[in-house]
Parts: structure tokens; C-alpha cells; sequence
């Protein structure tokens, strides 16, 4: 394959082989490196990206065979927290047009009784009904993320994927936004697909938790089970990673090597160049997901000597 130029191209698979599921009530967190296909993941279940092979499920209904009519109600059923609460607003709308829109477009509402819905919504994730009239540039970061979530409920969805919610936030706001959620979810029994890269922010909100490596699932297991004996050397270094408070705590060992390309990825396991454990069977042979018991799920040929690295937490 070459491109315009006569250059060699390779071939980006973005996400490769993907399998989960996520229950009714539950937040299944998706953590791992930018880069590694977490936001892709999520467009690909709304359907905002059409996938070259595969299928998505939701209520026993496959997706991506569906024409754009056929996804509108679907449309109203999952919706979409973004990274960026300032981009993933129209600028030229105010937050009451902006909130108005989903529940015209889905008709959940008379046309009299819209203000006093978005009055309530707004009320719901802790504004007023004087912001109403303002447009995004006249909110701080964490009202605009709250403006996000106000309108992702709008439409009384069953699922949310929350992608980076909180990253571009100061840690009080975080704090403020998390508590929201988990506060919403238990009130309306809401399913949650939480994609971050902070583990610490990943084990205050998850039931589970799914780790990507270069559009791959390396580990899937509870996040009690995860964080307590991690059976992958990736989730390891991500967990040595976490900062902690304490100045006497070991500094943990940086993983060495550089990041694969995901144009050109290795052979076999494609953490294998940065991985402590790796041997030749790792250099060869790519490992599939197996479960290990207790529905832990990891992809690793020496699943049962990793830990020998974790840093006390």
C-alpha cells in the first residue's frame, strides 16, 4: 500500500478484537495510555464510527447494520459525555438552546413545557435558571462539564460513555463531577462506560475494569480483583504508576523500551518489548484472553509470575 506520494503506508487498526460486556447499573471502567483506543471504542458502540468488521449489541439489538433513521431511537438510549466540556458545546448556542435541542429532536416534551425541563436539569447537576441564557465562554470548566452531563440526561438515556470526563478538571471539581455521576447512576440505574487513563480515578467510580494496550484488552477482572493482584505486566506499571502522598514511598522503576507504533506493531505480544517478563514464547506467539478463574480475563503468557514487580499501595 503506498500513498499520494508513492510512500509505503501501513495499515492503523485502531481497535482490534474487541469483546465486553457491560450490565444494567454498572460501570465498567476502560483504562490504558493515549492513544491506545479508548475514545475509538466508544464512538464505535454509539455508532458515530462505522467499524470495518464486527458487531455491537444493545438490548439484543445489532447496530451497525441500522440505517440513521433506524439508530434514532437508539440515539436517545446511549449518549456521550465528552473529553473537552468547551469544544463539545456549539459556542453560538446558549445553554438553554443547547439543552432544548435533545428534547425536541426526541419530542420528550410540549413545546411549553421545554423551559421548565431545562430549568430542572439544569438544577440537577447544581446550576440555576439564571445561567439559562449564557453561552459556554461564560462558564468555567467544571459548569461546562456540568452543562455536558445535563445534557447526556436530557434524553433519560440507559447509557452513558463517559470519555475522559474529568481529566481536563482541577482535582475538586473532579471530585465534585464524580460525586455526580455515581449520585445520578443510583438514581436512574444508569450503565456507565468510564474511559480515563488516572487508575485512581478509574478505582473510585468502576465495577469493573477493562485494560487496552494498543487497541487490545489485556486485562478484564473486577476493580477489587485488579488492583489487588493484577495478573497482566502492563496493569502493573500502570498501578506503579499511581502517585501516592507518602515522600518514603519507593519510586517504581520506569518501563523501559519505546511505545510500539500501532501502524507497525511487534510480533507476538505487543507489550512484549517494554515487559520485564518477556521470553521468546512472548516474541512468537500472540497470548489470547483467557480467564483465569474468578472471572479474571488476562492476555499473557506468564500471567502467574506477574507481581513480582508491585510496589506496595
Amino acid at each position: 500500500m503506498t500513498d499520494a506520494l508513492g510512500r509505503k503506508a501501513g495499515r492503523l487498526v485502531a481497535v482490534d478484537n474487541l469483546s465486553f460486556s457491560l450490565k444494567q447499573g454498572e460501570t465498567l471502567g476502560l483504562v490504558g495510555e493515549s492513544g491506545c483506543g479508548k475514545s475509538t471504542t466508544g464512538k464505535l458502540i454509539l455508532q458515530l464510527l462505522q467499524p470495518d468488521a464486527g458487531q455491537v449489541f444493545f438490548s439484543g439489538e445489532e447496530l451497525t447494520h441500522l440505517s440513521p433513521k433506524q439508530m434514532r431511537p437508539y440515539r436517545r438510549r446511549m449518549q456521550m459525555i465528552f473529553q473537552d466540556p468547551f469544544s463539545s458545546l456549539n459556542p453560538r448556542m446558549t445553554v438553554g438552546s443547547i439543552l432544548s435541542e435533545p428534547l425536541l429532536i426526541h419530542r420528550l416534551a410540549p413545546v411549553k413545557q421545554i423551559r421548565d425541563r431545562v430549568i430542572e436539569l439544569l438544577e440537577k447537576v447544581g446550576l440555576t435558571a439564571e445561567h439559562e441564557q449564557r453561552y459556554p465562554h461564560e462558564f468555567s470548566g467544571g459548569q461546562r462539564q456540568r452543562v455536558g452531563i445535563a445534557r447526556a440526561l436530557a434524553v433519560e438515556p440507559q447509557l452513558i460513555i463517559a470519555d475522559e470526563p474529568v481529566s481536563a478538571l482541577d482535582l475538586s471539581v473532579q471530585a465534585q463531577i464524580l460525586n455526580l455521576l455515581q449520585g445520578f447512576q443510583k438514581e436512574h440505574d444508569l450503565s456507565y462506560l468510564f474511559i480515563a487513563h488516572d487508575l485512581a480515578v478509574i478505582e473510585h467510580v468502576s465495577d469493573r475494569i477493562a485494560v487496552m494496550y494498543l487497541g487490545k484488552i489485556v486485562e478484564l477482572t473486577s476493580a477489587e480483583e485488579l488492583y489487588k493482584n493484577p495478573r497482566h505486566p502492563y496493569t502493573e506499571a500502570l498501578l506503579n504508576a499511581v502517585p501516592t502522598p507518602d515522600p518514603s514511598h519507593p519510586r517504581p522503576a520506569a518501563l523501559t523500551g519505546e511505545i510500539p507504533s500501532p501502524i507497525n506493531p511487534p510480533s507476538g505480544c505487543y507489550f512484549h518489548p517494554r515487559c520485564p517478563y518477556a521470553d521468546e514464547i512472548c516474541r512468537q506467539e500472540e497470548p489470547h484472553l483467557c480467564e483465569i478463574g474468578n472471572e479474571h480475563l488476562v492476555a499473557c503468557h506468564h500471567a502467574e509470575q506477574v507481581g513480582r514487580y508491585l510496589l506496595k499501595r
